[in-house]
């Protein structure tokens, strides 16, 4: 059973990887959220936990699935995590196996770092990548999936393919509870109506249903469910989405644009 998050396709990628691989269901968490969040595990089911590093942290709404989330059957299960960034992950898989622990669920005893094309864009220091760089990060994330995906199907515990990054633990715990804490949030978006052609694109991909067209034109709820994943801005094909002033000129991705 993998359970798994993804905003632009990074994630989404690679767990549909996995689960092929595996031959185990993939669960979208924000789909599985409107329910109990409360499975029954087969006997010799893995449990695998695949989302993407928001701000050096798990994503909140991973967070928040992990402290609904019931396991029957679970002793003794292989549990492993995989989270993809576009350049280091700090303590992400620290904090999320305490969640895990909190939860009274399996620790992942292996985990994984996928370093996959920039997404985020939305401080002053980072932008897309060029597309010669987003070639490299795929290609070399494809290479590192494979022998990923070996570890997993053999469920070899102890492994350990991370990323950290510089200051790992200033990176998650100040930098981290910042920007998870004050910066995900709908309030910065907004839309240039000359220039949106009202195709419902930003809707469509929304992963929480964050995005809903109101007169041909997306409108933001304000609910606490954006995930500032920006899959709205990215997809858009008039870059008629912007958050704040901040992205105006800066690039747009989501896996497998063309």
């Amino acid at each position: 059973m993998i359970f798994y998050f993804s905003g632009t396709g990074n994630t989404r990628w690679a767990a549909e990887e996995i689960a092929q691989a595996t031959s185990e269901q993939l669960l979208f968490i924000p789909e599985e959220l409107k329910g109990k969040c409360e499975y029954m595990l087969k006997d010799d089911e893995r449990i695998g936990f695949i989302f993407p590093t928001h701000g050096w942290q798990p994503p909140r709404i991973v967070r928040q699935f992990i402290s609904r989330l019931k396991l029957h059957n679970a002793n003794g299960h292989y549990c492993y995590a995989l989270t993809t960034c576009g350049d280091s992950i700090g303590l992400t898989m620290e904090m999320l196996n305490d969640d895990l622990s909190k939860a009274c669920l399996p620790i992942a005893s292996s985990v994984f770092t996928l370093v996959m094309p920039e997404s985020y864009v939305c401080l002053p220091f980072m932008y897309t990548d060029t597309p010669e760089k987003e070639h490299a990060k795929i290609s070399r994330a494809k290479e590192q999936l494979q022998s990923f995906k070996e570890i997993i199907i053999k469920r070899q515990a102890g492994e350990t393919h991370t990323v950290k990054g510089i200051a790992p633990w200033a990176m998650s715990h100040i930098v981290g509870n910042y920007f998870n804490g004050r910066m995900v949030t709908d309030k910065k978006f907004t839309v240039d109506a000359e220039e949106c052609i009202h195709c419902g694109k930003c809707e469509n991909v929304c992963p929480t249903g964050d995005v809903k067209l109101v007169d041909g034109l997306p409108s933001w709820q304000h609910d606490g469910s954006c995930t500032c994943c920006l899959a709205c801005y990215h997809h858009c094909p008039r870059h008629a989405i912007n958050y704040g002033s901040i992205t105006r000129k800066r690039g747009q991705y989501y896996f497998g644009h063309k």
